[in-house]
């Protein structure tokens, strides 16, 4: 079997309360598919939480208009740890989310009602960026892509804009790996859309990538098209947002991705020198959810998780769980189907 990247799965964002963050995003942002909850030892990322098995809370949260979800995270037995200098734009990791929309203008309109903190203006009539209440900064994107039609402005994740160190490095993994094999654009200078962001006032080159045309099968005409932005700073060392911290800390902990041929990921991923660093090897079971994870870093040591999904629950209360090990792995789930998740909206 070829290796499938069906799309961004979920972004995780590090939280001190899940609910209350889950609860914002479901009101404001229309992440409304409560897919799972769920309490358990988070056994195999020891080599990311100083060696000790950490008691978490996860919930993954969909927006039915399409994209990624959100998995939010929270340690149960451990204050989570914001970044000691605060994020400045180009740190190498995660640095914004990007979510779509098929109309900034109404997603400004509806969100610069709610007293954020910091929300930009509307640069070229395309994007504009805000941070929660949790100071999670996240980029609102004009993009016409929708699985289905919903009450809200935006929809689920469209991707990442990730600080890198050596642009070209970079490149070559997100490229080779991950299948983002077209250059939408490679600026290089002062970003005016930047400037409101903390540290953008500097010199940047940013480059933007997209997949090209590609099978996917499972839930990928649900997550739709995706892109990752990569940043590198020209004027100043960047610093790990991660540095002398957890992985389930506060801020974006990981990028996670919904693929098919994990053992093909496996091996080319060790040939190109980006070894997994986290392997469930079989299938884990998260609650209601089953699948096999691994977990890889990209050049600056960015979190990259790849899930094969083998069981999503529709119908749990009945035992009823669309099982994708059966399935042809280019085959898309009937649209019908996918939408069944709307029995799990919440609000």
């Amino acid at each position: 079997m070829a290796k499938i990247i069906n799309g961004i799965q979920q972004i995780g964002i590090g939280t001190a309360d899940a609910r209350k963050v889950f609860d914002w995003y479901q009101k404001y942002l229309g992440f409304d598919i409560l897919v799972f909850e769920d309490v358990a030892p988070a056994s195999l990322m020891t080599r990311y939480t100083e060696g000790s098995v950490q008691n978490r809370l996860a919930l993954l949260a969909l927006n039915m208009i399409g994209g990624g979800g959100l998995e939010i995270w929270q340690f149960k037995d451990r204050t989570p740890q914001a970044p000691e200098q605060g994020l400045q734009l180009g740190d190498l990791g995660i640095n914004v989310m990007k979510i779509r929309s098929r109309s900034v203008s109404e997603a400004y309109k509806h969100l610069n009602g709610l007293s954020l903190k910091t929300i930009t203006s509307i640069h070229k009539e395309s994007h504009f960026f805000f941070s929660d209440p949790w100071s999670n900064w996240v980029q609102i994107v004009q993009e016409d892509f929708m699985f289905t039609p919903s009450r809200h402005f935006s929809g689920g994740v469209l991707g990442a804009l990730i600080g890198v160190s050596d642009m070209e490095v970079s490149l070559n993994f997100y490229r080779n790996l991950l299948g983002y094999d077209i250059i939408e654009s490679d600026l290089k200078g002062v970003v005016d859309d930047f400037t409101d962001l903390p540290g953008g006032k500097g010199m940047f080159r940013r480059v933007l990538l997209k997949h090209g045309k590609r099978p996917v099968g499972g839930f990928g005409e649900l997550y739709g098209p995706s892109q990752v932005e990569l940043v590198q700073s020209l004027d100043r060392s960047p610093i790990p947002i991660f540095k002398d911290r957890m992985w389930g800390d506060l801020g974006y902990i990981h990028l996670c991705f919904d693929v098919r041929g994990m053992d093909v990921l496996r091996d080319e991923a060790k040939n190109l020198n980006y070894p997994f660093t986290v392997d469930s090897a079989d299938s884990f079971d998260m609650g209601d959810a089953a699948g096999r994870f691994a977990y890889i870093e990209d050049p600056d040591g960015t979190l990259i998780e790849l899930v094969e999904t083998h069981k999503v629950p529709i119908f749990k209360w009945l035992g009823i769980h669309i099982d994708l090990k059966k399935r042809h792995p280019e085959k898309p789930l009937p649209k019908w189907l996918v939408k069944m998740m709307r029995v799990h909206r919440v609000g």
